[in-house]
């Protein structure tokens, strides 16, 4: 049994990446850390007069825009990842029904050898009773 080579679209590998990326701790320190700095930019440098004073509508705006294109993204790799998981429980299936009938057979040969170990045994019985 070979596993076959995955070939990744474009899309794919981007999917994985992006997904990789949104769910560390890298992501959600410097996202924290860009969201810290636009506000403190916005209130304190520009005295709440900016480009997106306070409530952050602009802010508001590209948070949901990230949201709406982030999660179909997530979604796309842990698709695929499930595809992979169904796929090495399939390989797991299959390697197990192998080695059972493999037991099988070893368990088989083993009665075999046990029955001719006994009537051996028997025959030694007897002949050494005859002797």
């Amino acid at each position: 049994m070979k596993h076959k080579k995955e070939t990744l679209t474009i899309g794919q590998l981007a999917a994985d990446k992006i997904a990789r990326f949104g769910g560390s701790w890298t992501f959600i320190i410097s996202f924290f850390l860009v969201l810290t700095g636009w506000i403190a930019f916005n209130v304190y440098a520009l005295n709440n007069q900016g480009f997106d004073p306070y409530p952050f509508i602009l802010l508001n705006l590209i948070l949901s825009c990230l949201a709406s294109i982030q999660a179909p993204i997530i979604m796309m790799s842990q698709n695929r990842q499930e595809e992979k998981d169904r796929e090495r429980a399939e390989w797991d299936l299959k390697i197990n029904e192998k080695a059972e009938a493999e037991v099988r057979e070893i368990s088989k040969k083993l009665d075999i050898l046990m029955e001719q170990h006994q009537d051996l045994s028997q025959k030694i019985d007897h002949l050494l009773k005859n002797q």
